[in-house]
């Protein structure tokens, strides 16, 4: 008969315990089917953002694939000075990239004070709210991912102004956020409804 000692035992549950606080990351980030299949919560988050601000969940989930593949606890990279860490050039943090500024201003708009950037929903429900603010103050159609991902990157005002202009490489990105929804959106078609049962159960 084996013998569990109270130290084993401890170290078992704290295994346990980081197991479970993981921070889900899909592996392969180019068919949205499989990242949705790794973890339903997150084809039930982005459904809920969907219905309440009616942007496609392809474009909600390119933007975010593009802004940070997915990673929580992405942040910009700190410049150095003779290997002195200086401040970092923007806010951005999460996975949808969201400066402080612009996740204030969502907050304060839903409602939502304790919503955090590094947790999944609450950034695709930011990405959803954000966009739905784009199609209202700039007519730009929830089905333009080309324009809703300038909009997304340079902000409200540096849309109106043009900035993208000056702006090439920000121009191919924006095209391939717009392939990216394309094809989600065409992936999704085939897998939604088995996703919609694993979520809502069959009865």
């Amino acid at each position: 008969m084996a013998i569990i000692y109270p130290k084993m035992i401890r170290f078992i549950a704290v295994v346990l315990m980081l197991a479970g606080c993981s921070t889900y990351r899909p592996s392969q980030v180019s068919n949205i089917c499989g990242i949705f299949r790794g973890e339903t919560d997150w084809y039930e988050d982005a459904r809920d953002a969907n219905k309440r601000w009616g942007t496609p969940i392809g474009l909600m989930m390119a933007i975010i694939k593009q802004e940070s593949t997915f990673r929580s606890d992405v942040r910009p990279k700190r410049p150095t000075f003779f290997f002195i860490p200086l401040p970092r050039r923007s806010s951005a943090y999460g996975y949808a990239q969201a400066q402080d500024p612009a996740w204030h201003d969502y907050r304060k708009a839903t409602g939502n004070w304790s919503h955090d950037r590094d947790d999944f929903g609450d950034a695709i429900n930011f990405v959803g709210w954000y966009t739905d603010v784009t199609q209202k103050r700039l007519g730009v159609s929830k089905w333009d991912p080309y324009k809703q991902y300038l909009a997304y990157h340079e902000g409200w005002g540096g849309f109106s102004r043009g900035s993208f202009n000056k702006k090439p490489s920000l121009l191919r990105v924006a095209s391939k956020v717009k392939n990216q929804t394309e094809i989600y959106n065409a992936q999704l078609k085939k897998c939604q409804k088995s996703l919609d049962d694993s979520v809502d159960g069959w009865f």
